[in-house]
């Protein structure tokens, strides 16, 4: 049975290092304030990953230390849907052995970032066989790949952070000298495109495929960066987006990681306090405040009008004014 949540979808005030206060109009234009939030699924170590399959009517996502790949659906509940959804090992190994980020390809075909093969794989709908579409970089092997985003030319950028090594950038398994944000081109070709961000998490695109924002879930430095899409799949200088260094040092749960984009552009966010919300312009709006930290969200439901929120060891969702990409 469903379980109602109670929300603060609320705009966050202005913090002591001036941060915006957010636009309570805009914010509640996309968020209203009588939108219900609901517990769909809870008991999970880490939930992540969530991706919406239209064709199916039903929600993918992971629990990363589960090692599992959960099915939601109206009217069924949940489900295994791929277990193990990473590395097949026994007892006793790094808990980070599942698959994280997952998002469909243009033939509805599963495409995970599979944190404990340490690679990018896709998963044969029909003998769930999965397909190892890369897993090196230069010759060596990547960290634990984390997020992933289709552009329409084919092309797959994602992100490479350490979180899946026992050790993370300590760990004698890491061959990587740093946590890449790479380009996968549809010939097998891997670029590395960024190298200077600590902990590259969340991965998303704008809906015209020209701006590419990415999510740095290191407390330390605690941003989203943007980066302008050349012809060809190259990146421009990076741009700050919003620094929430000092609202995970005020203790807000959450730190900078999955991301959705609206049908206008619009990105909602989770980070420190919950979902930011940001207008497609980069103008922040405000936050829909979970009691937990979040780390992915992502828009579906028949209508394309549902928030679905992995929300620490819980699914929710909470309908929207708002309809998301591709749907």
């Amino acid at each position: 049975m469903l379980r109602p949540l109670v929300l603060a979808a609320v705009t966050l005030s202005a913090c002591a290092t001036a941060q915006p206060a957010g636009d309570p109009a805009a914010f509640r234009a996309l968020v209203p304030a009588d939108a219900a939030a609901e517990v769909l699924a809870e008991g999970f170590a880490w939930s992540e990953g969530p991706v919406w399959r239209p064709a199916e009517g039903d929600l993918l996502f992971t629990d990363v230390p589960g090692n599992t790949v959960w099915r939601w659906a109206e009217g069924d509940g949940l489900s295994v849907f791929l277990r193990p959804s990473g590395l097949a090992v026994g007892p006793g190994r790094d808990a980070s052995v599942g698959s994280n980020g997952l998002i469909l390809d243009a033939d509805g075909r599963l495409l995970l970032a599979d944190h404990g093969s340490r690679a990018v794989t896709r998963l044969d709908p029909a003998t769930y066989v999965r397909e190892v579409l890369a897993d090196r970089y230069d010759g060596r092997r990547f960290n634990s790949p984390n997020d992933l985003v289709l552009h329409a030319s084919g092309a797959l950028f994602f992100t490479d952070p350490p979180y899946g090594l026992a050790g993370q950038d300590a760990s004698p398994q890491k061959e990587q000298p740093h946590n890449g944000v790479y380009r996968l081109d549809p010939d097998g070709t891997v670029m590395l495109l960024i190298d200077d961000l600590t902990r590259p998490n969340g991965v998303v695109l704008s809906p015209d495929g020209r701006t590419l924002t990415v999510a740095n879930s290191d407390p330390e430095r605690a941003i989203w960066m943007r980066y302008p899409v050349l012809d060809g799949g190259a990146l421009g200088p990076g741009r700050l987006l919003f620094d929430a260094t000092e609202w995970v040092a005020e203790g807000r749960p959450g730190l900078p990681d999955g991301m959705a984009v609206d049908a206008d552009g619009t990105l909602f966010a989770t980070g420190p306090g919950g979902v930011l919300v940001f207008s497609a312009a980069g103008d922040y709006l405000g936050t829909l405040e979970t009691e937990k930290a979040t780390a992915n969200v992502t828009f579906g439901g028949p209508d394309g009008r549902m928030l679905f929120l992995t929300s620490s060891d819980r699914l929710l969702r909470i309908p929207v004014a708002t309809r998301g990409l591709g749907l």
